[in-house]
C-alpha cells in the first residue's frame, strides 16, 4: 500500500450504494485519499457480495474490484437506533453518495437532500439513478443494460444489422460514476467559496447517452441515422482492425499526413494520388475497395513485424490483445495499472489501478477492499455515534 497524501486527505464521504456506479464513484474518491465509509445491510451487504462466480473464499471477485479504500459499516434503516447512527454520521460528512432512486424511500429514513442539509447545510449529496429526479422516467428504476438500450447504442455496437448488443462491462455505471465524482469535485469547489453543500442528481441514462458524442452530432446536424459498423469508424478510415500474414493488427491514420506515410510504409505510394482515396471522405466512400488493397499488401508479413515497422515510422498501429494479455501488458505494468492488496480472507488480491496521475498528491491504495460489517464498531467509537 501507498503513503497517504491524496488530494482529498480529510474529506469524509458516505457510501448508501450498491453494485457499481455508487461504488465505483466513491472508490476514486478514496484513490485521490478521502475517507469512505461504506454502508452496508446486515447480513446481506453490498449486491455485488453475491455476484459470481468467480468467488475467492466466498468473496466476490467483482466486489473485490471495485471497492477499496473503503471501511464497511452495517445499518439496517428499519432499526431506529442504527438510523439514527446513520443520521449522525452525515451531520458529520462533507459527502452523501446514494442511490435510492426515489424521493420518498429517501423521506421514509429522513435522509432526503432537504432533510440532510437542514442540519448538515455543507452536506454534498449526491443521488445517483437509473433515469434521474426529473422527466418522464424518473420513476422507473434502472439497471446498466437499459441505459446502454435506451441510449441508442446497443443498436450501433456489433456488425449484425438485426441483433442489438450489449457492451460487454457496465460502462453506463462506470460513466455515471466518473460523472458523480467530477460533480461532486466541481460541488467542493463551489462549497469552498459559498460554504454551501448542493443536490447532485446523476442517471445512467443520461451518462450513457454523452457517449453517442461524434455520433450523436451526426444525427441531429445532418440527419444522419448511424448504423453497426463493428470495427470500422464512422468518419475515417484507415482506422481498423486488418489482417497481417498471421492475424489481425489495428492501423489508426487520423489525418492525411499518416494516410501518406502508411502508403509509404507498406510500399504503396501510388495510392497517395489515387482519386479513390485523395482525401478521408472519399477513403469512407471507398473503404472497402481501400481495405482489400491494404489487406493485400500486409499479407506478406506477420502482424508483429508491421507493428515493429509502423511503430518506428510513428504510425498509429498494436496489436488486439486478449484480456489476460492486456492486463499482463509491459506498458500497463510498467504504468502501475495493476495493483496488489492484502485482504484478511483472500490473500493478496490484484485490482486495476487508478488512472489518475498527480505528481505532488498522488492517489494511494490503503485498504483492500472491506469485509461486511468488519468496522461497524472502529466507526461507532470514533464518529461516536450512540452519544
Amino acid at each position: 500500500m501507498s503513503s497517504h497524501n491524496g488530494p482529498l486527505n480529510g474529506l469524509l464521504v458516505v457510501e448508501l450504494a450498491e453494485a457499481l456506479a455508487g461504488p465505483y464513484a466513491s472508490m476514486i474518491l478514496g484513490d485521490l485519499g478521502a475517507e469512505i465509509i461504506k454502508i452496508e445491510r446486515p447480513g446481506i451487504g453490498d449486491q455485488s457480495r453475491s455476484w459470481g462466480p468467480p468467488f475467492i473464499n466466498n468473496e466476490s471477485a467483482y466486489f473485490l474490484g471495485t471497492n477499496r479504500n473503503k471501511k464497511s459499516i452495517t445499518i439496517d434503516l428499519k432499526n431506529t437506533l442504527e438510523l439514527k447512527r446513520l443520521h449522525k454520521l452525515l451531520e458529520q460528512s462533507d459527502v452523501f453518495i446514494t442511490n435510492l432512486h426515489k424521493l420518498d424511500r429517501q423521506e421514509k429514513f429522513d435522509i432526503s437532500f432537504k432533510q440532510l442539509s437542514e442540519k448538515n447545510p455543507k452536506l454534498i449529496y449526491a443521488a445517483i439513478s437509473g433515469y434521474g429526479f426529473t422527466g418522464h422516467s424518473s420513476e422507473l428504476p434502472g439497471y446498466d443494460i437499459l441505459a446502454q438500450a435506451s441510449s441508442g447504442l446497443m443498436t450501433i455496437t456489433g456488425e449484425d444489422h438485426s441483433k442489438a448488443v450489449r457492451f460487454p462491462t457496465p460502462m453506463a455505471d462506470i460513466s455515471a460514476g466518473v460523472y458523480t465524482v467530477i460533480s461532486i469535485l466541481s460541488a467542493l469547489i463551489y462549497r469552498s467559496n459559498s460554504g454551501k453543500g448542493q443536490f447532485i442528481d446523476v442517471s445512467l441514462s443520461d451518462s450513457q447517452m454523452t457517449w453517442l458524442a461524434n455520433i450523436g452530432s451526426s444525427y441531429l446536424n445532418a440527419n444522419y441515422e448511424p448504423k453497426p459498423l463493428g470495427n470500422i469508424h464512422p468518419t475515417i478510415t484507415p482506422y481498423q482492425p486488418f489482417m497481417a500474414k498471421d492475424k489481425y493488427l489495428i492501423i489508426a491514420t487520423g489525418t492525411q499526413k499518416l494516410w501518406q506515410e502508411l502508403c509509404i510504409a507498406i510500399n504503396s505510394r501510388e495510392l497517395i494520388e489515387d482519386s479513390r482515396f485523395i482525401d478521408n471522405a472519399s477513403r469512407n466512400n471507398n473503404r472497402e475497395e481501400l481495405v482489400k488493397i491494404i489487406e493485400e499488401k500486409l499479407s506478406s508479413r506477420n502482424a508483429i513485424d508491421w507493428i515493429e515497422l509502423l511503430n518506428k515510422k510513428e504510425i498509429p498501429c498494436g496489436p488486439i490483445n486478449t484480456v489476460p494479455e492486456a492486463l499482463t501488458d509491459k506498458h500497463a505494468i510498467s504504468r502501475n495499472m495493476i495493483i496488489e492488496l492484502e485482504h484478511p480472507v483472500t490473500g493478496l488480491i490484484k485490482n486495476i489501478g487508478s488512472p489518475i496521475n498527480l505528481n505532488l498528491s498522488p492517489v494511494s491504495y490503503r485498504f483492500p477492499p472491506p469485509l461486511l460489517g468488519e468496522h461497524t464498531q472502529e466507526i461507532i467509537e470514533s464518529f461516536d455515534l450512540d452519544k
